[in-house]
């Protein structure tokens, strides 16, 4: 799933749905066009990482990778720095 632009309180649960509604052995959520990323969107990307255990891969834009890097989630398995 691609995403881009602004993922917070707004959207983040949206992001959340839609990759779960999409039923596939692995799941990449590509992130590098997000330009804005907060604390729903990480809660978000959390829990799609504990409901899609070892089949997730996020692909993170520079912005992502410094906010997962301040919350301590920046070497996590799931995320993939190009």
């Amino acid at each position: 799933m691609v995403v881009t632009g602004e993922v917070d309180m707004a959207t983040a649960d949206t992001m959340l749905q839609t990759t779960l509604r999409e039923p596939a052995e692995r799941v990449t959520l590509d992130l590098r066009g997000v330009t804005f990323f907060d604390s729903a969107a990480i809660h978000a990307v959390v829990r799609l990482a504990d409901r899609l255990p070892g089949r997730l891969t996020v692909l993170p834009s520079r912005q992502v990778v410094r906010v997962l890097e301040i919350s301590g989630l920046a070497e996590q398995g799931w995320l993939h720095r190009d």
